[in-house]
């Protein structure tokens, strides 16, 4: 649905922008859920810690430096490579495949990017399940982010350089509303693919950047198009 206070930019995207984790797979997959537990036994065993105090150390990085991984990376020097190989070590079998949202790829016109605060193996084992592949010119990872996450800002101004995309011309459809604004600042079209936990974490922060919201982004981008060709 549209934000009824803001109206969209006003040109339709020729470039799409899509966030992968609990974006282009339903968050019922509930991947993350694997992630974490890796990610408090990777830090518990390069700190030697007990399970809990990870956790403890695992949020505290998370709130204080964006990611459990940057903290980990500037106070004590972990090589991030190593880090995400293990922690995307996961069984992948939970995300079916999609042929609605396969279907609605091929109808959208335009380039389609994925940006993603995983990497770029975890993008296409996740993509090699939903069958979605073969619609996305490339991946703009947290290693192209030079292991910075969404939403600092730099990283959005490298991945417009680094493809030539003309913010004004693009859309970028995220789960977390906090990543749509940088999008929004740069002129892009904002998508937020709300669910349970995302709206959660958006309760009390305005939401004036988002143009369009949807709970089905298949769905949405399926009757995006349908409009598209009748109004024309």
């Amino acid at each position: 649905m549209p934000n009824p206070q803001m109206p969209p930019p006003p040109h339709d995207p020729d470039v799409w922008l899509f966030d992968l984790d609990n974006t282009l797979y339903p968050a019922r997959c509930n991947l993350f859920a694997q992630i974490d537990v890796r990610i408090g036994t990777y830090i518990a065993g390069v700190l030697k810690t007990s399970p809990e105090e990870a956790r403890a150390v695992q949020k505290q990085y998370w709130r204080e430096h964006g990611t459990s991984m940057r903290g980990m990376m500037s106070l004590h020097g972990v090589d991030p490579k190593h880090y995400l190989d293990y922690v995307h070590d996961i069984d992948y079998s939970p995300v079916p495949a999609a042929p609605e949202l396969e279907r609605a790829l091929a109808a959208l016109p335009g380039r389609k990017l994925i940006f993603t605060a995983g990497d770029v193996p975890h993008a296409e084992k996740v993509m090699a399940r939903l069958g979605v592949a073969h619609h996305f010119e490339a991946i703009f990872d947290i290693v192209a982010g030079d292991y910075w996450p969404k939403p600092h800002r730099q990283i959005y101004d490298e991945l417009v350089r680094r493809h030539n995309i003309d913010p004004a011309r693009a859309a970028f459809a995220d789960d977390i509303s906090v990543n749509l604004k940088p999008a929004h600042d740069m002129g892009m079209r904002t998508v937020w693919v709300r669910t349970d936990e995302s709206v959660k974490r958006a309760e009390g922060t305005p939401l004036d950047h988002i143009h369009h919201q949807t709970d089905d982004l298949a769905r949405w981008l399926t009757d995006w198009v349908a409009e598209r060709k009748t109004e024309a």
